[in-house]
């Protein structure tokens, strides 16, 4: 418990580190989103390559480690549609509402499993974390898309958009690519390897800095059922799913870990810019990531104690 609690803390200090840079106007708005992109579109990448490529996939439960995390979120994704009529008869919650519950309880934040991962176990962490997202990235995307459009009435992006929207994302551009050097046997010069390397160092600490700059506590209002929904069904029922699983498909280890740290995480802030792009409630969506991020302090050490 003590070296997960010592794991944790760093993380939570920075994104601790983050909101109180925003707050006192060191960055403002367009700094910001500079930032986010440079993480997003290089840093983050570039991390990603570097594990993948030179990662020993052998070595872990590649196939079992993802079905795992896959079957958890397909089951949670089916049981949420399958109450979606009771939470609206009981609690008056409006379908548009119900999405932003649904991505809240589904989505994960790559960032700062990333960094948890790294603390936890280095970086064989962060290559089963970049299996992880092989596994979970398209699924969740599509999934949150299909319900978008059925529950909110948008009008529905075309299967060439949501394809083009998979591929063109960096951290699977640069997973793919990272397989293809791996299994191609090529070892990476030392210089690349080098360079890669420092972009990685700064990668974490840059990402969740801007997860704690994205935070806006002044926004959250007196919770009431969809918002309760939306911060706690994720951190309460996502880790026991995903570790039931992964005792099913035999996982153990750091490889059980990193199942746990991917389903605790909370929900990514990309979830927030869909439910504005495609008409759900994007300021309750905003509200979900905000408390769902504050409630992680607690949530995430409780599911890395029960669950590892």
């Amino acid at each position: 418990m003590l070296t997960t609690l010592a794991a944790l803390v760093p993380v939570i200090l920075v994104i601790a580190c983050g909101y109180l840079i925003a707050r006192i106007g060191l960055i403002t708005g367009d700094q910001w989103r500079g930032i986010e992109k440079l993480a997003y579109y290089v840093l983050f990448p570039a991390v990603l390559f570097r594990i993948i490529a030179q990662a020993d996939f052998s070595s872990f439960p590649t196939l079992n480690m993802g079905l795992s995390l896959l079957a958890s979120i397909t089951l949670m994704a089916l049981l949420l549609l399958a109450v979606r009529p009771a939470i609206e008869r009981i609690w008056g919650i409006a379908p548009e509402r119900f999405t932003s519950i649904f991505q809240g309880t589904l989505r994960w934040n790559g960032m700062i499993a990333l960094a948890i991962a790294d603390n936890v176990a280095g970086e064989a962490g962060l290559a089963m974390l970049a299996v992880a997202m092989v596994f979970m990235i398209p699924p969740l995307n599509v999934a949150s898309i299909l319900v978008l459009l059925h529950y909110a009435g948008t009008t529905a992006p075309s299967v060439a958009k949501i394809l083009k929207d998979l591929y063109t994302n960096p951290f699977m551009l640069s997973i793919g690519a990272g397989f293809v050097f791996n299994f191609s046997g090529i070892t990476l010069p030392f210089v690349i390897d080098d360079t890669l390397e420092i972009f990685s160092r700064a990668a974490l600490p840059i990402g969740i800095i801007c997860v704690g700059a994205g935070l806006d506590l002044g926004s959250l209002r007196r919770p009431g059922p969809a918002l309760t929904m939306g911060t706690f069904l994720r951190p309460l029922l996502m880790p026991p799913l995903a570790f039931g699983f992964a005792w099913l498909f035999g996982v153990t280890g750091d490889a059980l870990v990193v199942v746990v740290i991917a389903s605790s995480v909370p929900c990514a802030s990309n979830a927030y810019l869909l439910a504005r792009q495609m008409g759900g409630d994007a300021k309750l969506m905003g509200e979900i990531i905000t408390l769902q991020t504050l409630a992680a302090t607690v949530t995430i050490p409780l599911a890395m104690l029960l669950f590892t």
